[in-house]
């Protein structure tokens, strides 16, 4: 008998005097994991980059025979060639080999060792199951079925949840959490003094109702959109997208189920007499990046713009990294290039060129849709275009411009080949330039001579005309269908190198579309929120908790495939994702249940002990605390200070920025890149409407995505250089300023009152002793320097002021330490 086989006799016997002491083995959470990260790259899905004919990621693939043997023999420890090569001492034997640096742990091994030895049961990803309402654990006091699934797994961890968070802290995270700004003393005190039952579920539902939720909400949303005011590349040309921004924000705070918000997004152009509304809200495949050099090949742009838009979709709704398949078969998960193409065929038959079409300093791919300007804008181009018809009316400009065309096309001797040439075609087969060029000729160089005063009047309002068509009146990218194109697999992704043809279809690991469904983008939106989608549910479901817990149940927000890992509350999540879905895909449902589950409103404090045990509150057994968003930052400092212009919606505003910061990008003398800084209260709105030009993105949002691809993964930092901004940028200086204003003018004479109201405009709560001699002392000693050099308070302020210039700018430093407390940068 052979050492290795006697090894392994000796190991079956001892682990099945132990088995039962140990609970099973399961395949999805416990093997896939450890066969997916070591194996798959190997003797995964991709055909094309399996060795040795073995493969491992199907039943079929494990237990077939290969060379004699059998990858798994379940059951028989003693046969399965798996077991034998992870146990070799061989380095040509060994598996995964030296080279690959995937060595197994001991408790990998000794798990793949007990799976067999049980009789390596098989299954899908847990992902990748259908979703089945779990029963809600029956745990005493647990009223939230959130809170059962918790300490269910918390019991069964040892662990305890911690207390309650203080109500001060509780309204300043669920103002925070749910508008992006924090209360004002007022509504502080109001919940401080309703002490009857469902006092905090009032304020949750005052909050779930303010026009500021959807500001909040539509944050995350843009990331995954990919929202940019520009187009992105060189000569970056501004968009009108910020018209969707204002539909996103408008159907979040209208609560509009996800289904719908869904199928909206992805098709509404495709939906039975579809409204101006619906189509508008297809801009959200129209907010990829688009190239508009010279030198860009048109038909490799669009396939550009293909590959993102199937990148997209799967990532935002699939959670799958499906851009591994524009190449190749998928490594890790069962997704083909098949699958991939069959994607984008859905995606393969939009009227665009790849070329962009350039309208001044706007760069379009697609017809704009100009129904989507407001009453307002919509009156005034009318009432321009009716003065320009009125002033060519008098002037008979259209039967001049015809009896010109005749004598040009007649005059064989016309100084100008081109104008001649176009006069020469029919007016409907003229290109748009060609015969912008040549009715501009006519204005500029011939009518003058028959009408100057009329011909000058018209041209200029011409010229506004048609400036404010192209600069103001909003043109917003939508989708449309036009001839259906074929869809080709193409080789290594390379638009030139077509191979087999491909139809419209989703994934063939997923359940299928329905036979009578429309082979179209509005098929395969439907199927994204179908009964049967085992993904979607729990993908969304994952990044709402995301939201409100600064980590998803499942950590790789953006990936649920086998690389994964398993969630330490699958149970929960699957629960989650099924009431959203059989509850009408109601947001606010699904906030209003987590926020008002105990688990949110515990305390962020934390034990050294648990913090060992679980530094990433994995297992939420207290409140979530981490740095707040940039842009939330800014905005809770222009809240607190009373700067903050509530006005929603528009266009977007252009902050205060470091001088000159888009000069990097006037590289030639097309376009005017200087920064055109916004004045009066447009320098205060809220971050979301902050111009985002996707080449140099706001110098201040250190934390947000970049906005080129789908980001759904929220980055956190406290980056030094934050820290700099946060305490020398201009708006954070104002904010200091206006603050302390409000407090010497309105918190009475003594300075801890004072201190206390700027202290709790910011963190609700009043405070402590320790903090309050701090404060104090800072004020003193900011008083004594200002008095002592009253230039330097001048200068700190930088601006005039009606108060005593030393007290004003004491408070406005003390203000600006409070600003950049790190609690207040927190969300506790």
């Amino acid at each position: 008998m052979s050492l290795r086989l006697t090894a392994l006799l000796i190991f079956t016997c001892s682990l099945a005097t132990r088995a039962a002491e140990l609970a099973p083995v399961k395949f999805s959470r416990d093997v896939l994991p450890i066969l997916s990260d070591r194996c798959f790259y190997c003797h995964g899905p991709d055909e094309k980059k399996r060795k040795g004919g073995r493969r491992l990621d199907t039943l079929e693939g494990v237990t077939a025979l290969n060379d004699g043997v059998r990858a798994i023999v379940p059951g028989k420890i003693g046969e399965s060639e798996l077991i034998a090569r992870i146990l070799s001492t061989d380095a040509e034997e060994i598996m995964p080999p030296p080279k690959a640096h995937k060595e197994l742990s001991p408790a990998q091994v000794e798990t793949l060792k007990r799976w067999v030895a049980e009789g390596a049961q098989w299954g899908k990803h847990w992902a990748f199951e259908k979703i089945e309402r779990p029963e809600v654990p029956k745990i005493e006091g647990a009223t939230n079925p959130i809170d059962a699934f918790v300490r269910a797994q918390l019991q069964r961890e040892g662990l305890q949840s911690s207390p309650e968070a203080t109500r001060e802290t509780l309204i300043r995270r669920l103002s925070l959490d749910l508008t992006g700004l924090p209360p004002s003393i007022e509504e502080v005190d109001a919940f401080l003094a309703d002490t009857a039952p469902g006092a905090y579920e009032r304020v949750a539902d005052r909050l779930l109702a303010s026009p500021h939720y959807g500001e909040r909400m539509a944050l995350p949303w843009l990331d995954a959109a990919r929202y940019a005011d520009s187009n992105g590349f060189q000569q970056d040309g501004d968009t009108f997208q910020w018209v969707w921004r204002d539909w996103v924000v408008k159907a979040l705070n209208a609560n509009m189920p996800f289904d719908q918000f869904t199928i909206e997004q992805f098709a509404g152009d495709l939906l039975p007499d579809a409204t101006t509304e619906q189509k508008l809200a297809t801009a959200f495949n129209r907010n990829h990046m688009l190239n508009g050099e010279g030198g860009a090949i048109a038909e490799e742009q669009r396939h550009v713009i293909l590959f993102d838009r199937v990148d997209t979709t799967a990532t935002n709704w699939l959670g799958l990294t499906m851009a591994c398949a524009q190449c190749h078969d998928h490594k890790f998960d069962p997704i083909t290039q098949r699958d991939y193409y069959a994607m984008l065929a859905a995606f393969n038959n939009l009227p665009e060129s790849g070329t962009p079409t350039f309208f001044s300093s706007k760069i379009r791919l697609a017809e704009p849709l100009l129904d989507a300007a407001s009453p307002e804008q919509k009156a005034k181009l009318a009432e321009m275009e009716a003065k320009l018809a009125a002033l060519k009316a008098e002037l008979k400009s259209e039967e001049r411009e015809k009896e010109w065309e005749a004598k040009v096309v007649a005059d064989e001797s016309f100084p100008d080949k081109e104008i001649r040439e176009t006069a020469q075609q029919p007016a409907k087969e003229r290109k748009r330039d060609k015969a912008d060029k040549l009715h501009k000729y006519f204005f500029e160089k011939e009518l003058p001579k028959l009408e100057p005063k009329l011909a000058k009047d018209i041209a200029e309002l011409e010229s506004r005309t048609k400036s404010y068509k192209n600069e103001e009146y909003p043109r917003v990218m939508v989708m449309a269908e036009t001839k259906p194109r074929e869809s080709f697999i193409l080789d290594r992704g390379n638009y030139e190198m077509q191979k087999d043809k491909v139809a419209i279809a989703t994934p063939g690991f997923l359940p299928a579309m329905p036979a009578d469904a429309p082979r179209n983008r509005l098929g395969i939106a439907k199927w994204l929120v179908s009964a049967e989608q085992p993904l979607t549910p729990r993908v969304i479901v994952n990044r709402h908790w995301q939201t409100f817990f600064g980590l998803g149940l499942v950590k790789t927000s953006e990936d649920f495939g086998v690389q994964s890992g398993t969630p330490v509350q699958l149970e929960l999540l699957d629960w989650l994702a099924a009431e959203f879905r059989e509850t009408g895909w109601d947001v606010k449902r699904l906030h209003r249940l987590i926020i008002t589950s105990a688990t949110y409103r515990q305390s962020s404090a934390v034990s050294a002990a648990l913090h060992e045990r679980d530094p990433e509150n994995r297992l939420f057994a207290r409140g979530a605390r981490f740095r707040l968003p940039a842009m939330l930052i800014r905005d809770q400092a222009l809240a607190a200070s009373g700067l903050l212009v509530h006005k929603m919606g528009g266009k977007p505003v252009y902050p205060a920025q470091p001088k000159d910061i888009w000069d990097a990008l006037a590289i030639t003398k097309e376009r005017d890149f200087t920064y055109p800084q916004s004045t009066g209260e447009d320098l205060r709105r809220r971050s979301l409407y902050t111009f985002w030009r996707r080449t140099v993105a706001p110098s201040d949002m250190f934390d947000a995505s970049a906005r080129n691809v789908c980001k759904v993964r929220p980055n956190l930092t406290n980056t030094p250089l934050q820290a700099l901004t946060t305490l020398n940028a201009p708006i954070y200086l104002e904010a200091a300023r206006s603050l302390a204003e409000s407090v010497i003018r309105t918190a009475g004479t003594e300075p801890e009152r004072r201190i206390s109201f700027a202290f709790r405009r910011l963190l609700a709560r009043w405070p402590d002793g320790d903090e309050a001699r701090l404060l104090h002392a800072s004020l003193d000693k900011q008083l004594a320097r200002f008095r002592a050099e009253p230039g330097a308070a001048t200068a700190f302020l930088a601006v005039p002021t009606t108060l005593d210039p030393a007290e004003h700018a004491a408070y406005s430093a003390v203000c600006l330490g409070i600003l950049n407390l790190d609690e207040t940068l927190t969300k506790e």
